[in-house]
């Protein structure tokens, strides 16, 4: 028996043996890294080294001799008599020839590159093709090297003098390396199928498994880790944008030289490396270009940052059609360079920062962590008779994805799983249920939302405290069932008291959904509350986590509305979400004011009117999951358009008008942490409408004489030089412009974030003669105030300065300073 034991040990070893050469090629006189240069084998085994000059050979045969070339450079051929954990191999550049290769290679280098752009809508599939389908593989993994963690069991030193002193050694690396030689961090599958019909690309993920999730976190499935083409202007890598080297105008952007000709699928090819010409901006990288037709048999994108990023795209060639088509997609995200530590994908790779130039901090096991995606085509099928339906939709989940058989998956993987792989699974679904992972998801989401999940009920975070100057403070309770009470019905509703009013609030409604794939809603509801007066409010604004609304502690001036709500919600139409309702409302007005209208004043008013609130994301992608449409891509601009009209002598109605409000965003998002937007909004009335339903723009300053006295919090939109009540508008139109700048490490613990604002409005005001009982201004000579936003200074609480100038400024120059507090709430998830 113990023969047997050692045979198939021995076995074990002969199948796993395989030969590794880790290395890097310099230079020899300057010593510096030379990215990308060629290795062969006699065999015809090839690899590249990366942009840092770096390698990692494996194959199966005993070892042998290799050869190293690199364009102006002697070609070295070593042999190997032993194999070291790392190789230096250096080689000579050509001192003589060296200028001319060089020059000759840019200047031909561009020229094929000219080439390749002209014949992009000939070699693009996308645009050469009329329809195309296959599968694909996809294996998501995040783990590490063990080769490459050098981990120490605990180790005590006794000091034989005192017999006192012990030191002991950290073993966090050891039981890391322990780990992870048995099994990954995070391991995800699918299998999808690709459907192109010009000019729409989707996918239907038709089997996917999480491991530790009975339901996957539906998010990571459309996480946009690369370009599906190379032939767009502009390649995405990680979800940030960059110019193409292939683009219309990469030749003022990128520089070009010819490395190496090789073959890919028996067909000649150039090999051309390309770099930004400004340094540590934009991609780097190779192309592979077919010397025939200039088509792009493969590529490798890469971007070195805070990240080091890499991106390779494999094609094949199809003879009857002439054409590349890409079989194959590579994604590896590891640490690059970084001053701070640095966290991705909710936290599952974390990094330590570096803390001094020469980086000489000793690196931790976790810093070997890395994130790689590898997806293969297959079944592929071309110019059929296709007809894509749910064409809006940009990914769809079938129904039973998540349920398939070990049959269903022995298919359709090319591989199978390794034992790392295999463990993983067993390993993360006992650690995800042990832990309650999923549970704990499930509240995260409910309460960056607002409510607080309890059974089949959703408690309203809302409704708990808040406070404002005509009310008090506000104590509630409230909430809406959730999928636990009823997938397809659903109540709703809260109470409310105010301890300096003393008066309640309520609400109640119900709805009933009537559409799975458009998530439509239809229901109704009756209220009785008080709201702020000529507020601008979207219906369709989604709810987002707030301990407090900062602006209504100092208001005074409120209306009490008493509404009937009929209403319909859904996303029936593509990348929309919109509310379409019917309201009869009575008015109250909570303070000092009268409506003059056709000879009345109107103290208490009636108002019946339609709406229809809408948000339009038309760049952003979305996908179909069981439990609903999700927005998974969002990009910007984003548009939110709402429409108001009074139902002429309907239910009542005092008087006639109508309400267009408008609302742009946009949003760029940069790898280094900063962050620019830009938001512009605009309301116009028309008709007769009192006060209470007309515009502010958002004031949030105290009408105090001392700049002491006149802090309060910041709010997130809101002008913070303008008094309340001290404007208001029929018509108006708001712009702002912020830009975030990454933290800033003053002390351990104080790490501020800096944001430059600069907010302008302008507006008018039609028929004033009609508003009775208050003093206000009009926007017809605008209004404008900057600042800067001294945010998280010390756990989320910051601070904020902000001057008014323009035509509006004050004749006292302190009354045009305003000094707030800010806090913003970091929860994690």
């Amino acid at each position: 028996m113990k023969q047997l034991v050692f045979l198939f040990f021995f076995i074990s070893l002969s199948l796993q043996a395989q030969f590794q050469l880790n290395g890097i090629v310099k230079d020899s006189k300057t010593e510096k890294p030379l990215p990308f240069a060629t290795l062969k084998t006699k065999k015809g085994n090839s690899t590249i080294t990366d942009v840092d000059g770096k390698f990692h050979f494996t194959w199966n045969n005993q070892p042998e001799n290799l050869t190293i070339s690199y364009v102006g450079y002697e070609s070295k051929t070593i042999s190997f008599s032993e194999i070291k954990p790392f190789f230096i191999i250096y080689l000579t550049p050509k001192t003589n020839e060296l200028r001319e290769v060089a020059v000759s290679n840019i200047n031909l280098a561009n020229s094929i590159i000219t080439k390749v752009i002209e014949q992009k809508d000939k070699n693009n599939p996308q645009k050469k093709l009329h329809s195309f389908q296959f599968k694909s593989y996809n294996k998501l993994l995040i783990t590490a090297n063990p080769d490459s963690i050098k981990g120490k069991i605990d180790t005590v030193f006794v000091n034989t003098i005192s017999k006192g002193k012990i030191k002991k050694i950290d073993s966090s690396d050891y039981k890391f390396k322990k780990n992870i030689v048995k099994q990954h961090l995070f391991l995800t599958e699918k299998v999808s199928l690709f459907q192109y019909e010009k000019p729409l690309l989707k996918e239907t993920i038709l089997g996917t498994k999480m491991a530790g999730f009975k339901e996957p976190i539906y998010e990571l499935l459309g996480f946009g880790l690369q370009s599906f083409s190379i032939y767009d202007d502009n390649y995405e890598l990680f979800e940030t944008n960059y110019k193409s080297p292939i683009s219309s105008k990469s030749l003022k952007e990128y520089r070009f030289k010819i490395l190496d000709t090789t073959s890919v699928n028996n067909r000649d090819v150039i090999v051309i490396y390309f770099k930004n010409k400004i340094s540590n901006k934009g991609l780097e990288g190779l192309l592979y270009i077919d010397k025939e037709n200039y088509a792009i048999a493969k590529t490798v994108m890469r971007i070195r940052g805070v990240l080091d990023i890499t991106g390779i795209h494999e094609f094949i060639y199809l003879n009857d059609e002439k054409v590349w088509f890409p079989i194959r997609k590579n994604f590896k995200i590891l640490k690059g360079k970084s001053k701070e530590p640095i966290s991705i994908l909710g936290g599952r790779i974390a990094f330590a920062a570096e803390d001094d130039e020469l980086n000489t901090t000793k690196k931790s096991a976790s810093d070997f962590t890395y994130l790689s995606s590898d997806m293969h085509a297959f079944d592929l099928k071309i110019n059929t008779n296709l007809k894509i339906k749910k064409s809006s939709i940009a990914i769809d989940v079938n129904a039973n994805a998540n349920s398939r058989d070990d049959t269903f998956w022995k298919e359709n993987r090319l591989d199978s799983l390794d034992s790392r792989s295999e463990r993983t699974y067993f390993v993360l679904d006992s650690v995800v249920t042990k832990q309650k992972i999923e549970k704990k998801i499930r509240f995260g989401r409910k309460i960056i939302n607002g409510y607080a999940p309890f059974g089949p009920f959703d408690f309203d975070l809302r409704h708990l405290l808040s406070y404002n100057n005509f009310e008090g403070f506000r104590l509630g309770i409230g909430g809406i069932t959730n999928e636990q009470f009823s997938k397809k019905f659903r109540l709703e509703g809260y109470t409310a008291y105010g301890l300096k009013d003393e008066t309640s609030k309520y609400n109640i409604g119900t709805a009933l959904r009537i559409g799975h794939f458009s998530n439509t809603w239809i229901g109704g509801s009756y209220t009785n509350d008080v709201r702020e007066i000529a507020s601008t409010n979207f219906a369709i604004d989604k709810r987002v986590f707030k301990l407090y609304d900062p602006r209504p502690i100092n208001i005074s001036t409120f209306y009490n509305y008493k509404t009937w709500r009929g209403y319909i919600e859904t996303k029936l139409i593509p990348k929309t979400e919109s509310i379409w309702q019917i309201s009869h409302s009575d008015i109250t007005p909570l303070f000092d004011y009268a409506f003059n209208y056709n000879g009345k004043l109107y103290r208490e008013y009636t108002m019946t009117t339609a709406m229809v609130s809408l948000q339009w994301n038309p760049l952003s992608d979305y996908m179909q999951t069981p439990s609903g449409k999700t927005e998974f891509e969002k990009r910007f601009p984003k548009f939110t358009f709402e429409v108001t009209k009074s139902l002429s002598h309907f239910l009542n109605n005092d008087f006639d008008f109508g309400k267009i409000d408008v609302r742009i965003e946009y949003e760029k998002k940069y790898l280094n942490g900063q962050k620019s937007s830009i938001l512009m909004q605009a309301g116009y009335v028309f008709g007769a409408i009192p006060l209470t339903h007309l515009y502010n723009t958002s004031p949030n300053n105290l009408t105090n004489d001392k700049i002491l006295r006149r802090i309060t919090i910041a709010g997130k939109n809101s002008f913070e030089t303008m008094y309340f009540n001290e404007f208001f508008s029929s018509d108006y139109v708001m712009m702002q412009f912020k830009h975030g700048l990454k933290r800033i490490k003053l002390f351990q613990k104080v790490k501020p974030s800096l944001v430059l604002v600069t907010r302008m409005a302008w507006g008018n005001l039609q028929h004033p003669e009609r508003h009775i009982g208050i003093q206000y201004k009009t926007l017809d000579q605008g209004f404008f105030e900057s600042g800067i936003e001294l945010n998280q200074i010390y756990k989320g609480f910051g601070l904020t300065g902000f001057y008014r100038y323009g035509s509006n400024q004050l004749p006292r120059f302190e009354d045009n300073i305003a000094i707030k507090l800010s806090f913003v709430l970091d929860l994690g998830f």
